[in-house]
């Protein structure tokens, strides 16, 4: 199975929209939920109806102030670190993965644990156990304080060094230039990720690539959707929270390509009407941790500001799924 399948883009201008003054939507397509996000979240609503409130969940499970708030209404206890957990109590690890210490911390505490880190992560997870093992130096590109770039250095702190983009290549020591791999954070953008591997190929010509890309295909797809529609908007408004690294790249990779303005908002109630003075096509998108009914939001808003025409702007289809943890997964019955 494929995790994108790409696509023709086809940006058309109505007959009566711009030429006449008309206001239009370009909406983004794919955007909102990816596989891991997704898996994420189900895990976390399976274990309710499992185990029963409250369960408890280290960090937000994903980056998304709406999901995170109305998991909590269902009894969801979010906790920064382990040690806050009843001992003996249900706890889920968020999507963005966590360390090994966390995991020996939780066993300490006799926490039951379900780890709903996407899968993509733990492949990054893997790969620098691999080659901390075969004793490279790891230039991990991500943002410093991001939680998964806390879990995936965690796996390997002898042997793992951050590089927090383009700016930060120059401080960077290794002990043998003949071993050095870089990896990244998966929800980076792909352009600056890009140049901040080819400052360290300039210092360190034998830097060998991750063995498969390590931004995630999610990332990577509404990048590409914003960029293919971004030259024709005069604003795109990404919803996603602040806190969520791939729903601010988008916001920077709309004004990189072109659009005369973006902004993040979480609600449709964030929206600034001066926005949308002198107007005619916005871009609509949303991070990958963002719940469509968002969206819908955003368009409903638009829609009484007279952008009632919606265009599809659609680069891949997506269709990867991801299985939930096995402790959720529905047991198999034997056959009789």
């Amino acid at each position: 199975m494929t995790s994108a399948i790409p696509l023709n883009v086809g940006i058309t201008r109505s007959a009566g929209a711009n030429a006449a003054g008309g206001k239009r939507v370009l909406l983004a397509e794919p955007r909102g939920y990816c596989a891991g996000v997704d898996r994420a979240v189900e895990t976390v609503e399976k274990a309710l109806e499992k185990h029963g409130a409250p369960i408890y969940v280290r960090k937000e499970i994903v980056h998304n102030r709406h999901v995170v708030e109305t998991l909590r209404e269902q009894g969801v206890i979010f906790v920064d670190e382990t040690d806050e957990v009843p001992e003996g109590a249900l706890v889920v690890f968020s999507a963005h993965g966590v360390a090994p210490t966390v995991h020996e911390t939780a066993a300490e505490r006799n926490l039951r644990t379900i780890d709903a880190t996407c899968p993509l992560v733990t492949k990054v997870h893997q790969e620098a156990k691999r080659f901390a093992r075969d004793d490279f130096d790891i230039l991990l590109i991500g943002h410093e304080g991001h939680e998964e770039v806390e879990g995936t250095a965690g796996e390997a702190p002898e042997h793992v060094q951050l590089v927090d983009g383009p700016d930060s290549v120059d401080k960077v020591t290794v002990r043998d230039p003949s071993k050095v791999i870089w990896l990244s954070q998966t929800t980076l953008s792909v352009d600056e990720t890009m140049e901040t591997v080819e400052r360290l190929r300039e210092r360190f010509p034998t830097l060998q690539d991750p063995p498969s890309d390590d931004i995630c295909y999610a990332t990577s797809n509404r990048q590409t959707a914003v960029k293919a529609m971004a030259p024709e908007c005069d604003l795109v408004i990404v919803v996603g929270s602040r806190n969520s690294s791939n729903s601010v790249r988008l916001v920077e990779v709309a004004l990189g390509a072109g659009a005369n303005a973006a902004y993040l908002v979480d609600y449709a109630r964030e929206v600034d009407p001066a926005w949308l003075e002198g107007v005619r096509t916005i871009g609509v998108t949303s991070g990958a941790s963002v719940p469509e009914i968002l969206v819908t939001g955003v368009l409903d808003l638009l829609a009484q500001h007279g952008f009632g025409e919606v265009q599809p702007v659609t680069t891949a289809n997506e269709t990867l799924v991801f299985s939930l943890p096995r402790e959720l997964r529905p047991s198999r019955l034997s056959a009789p």
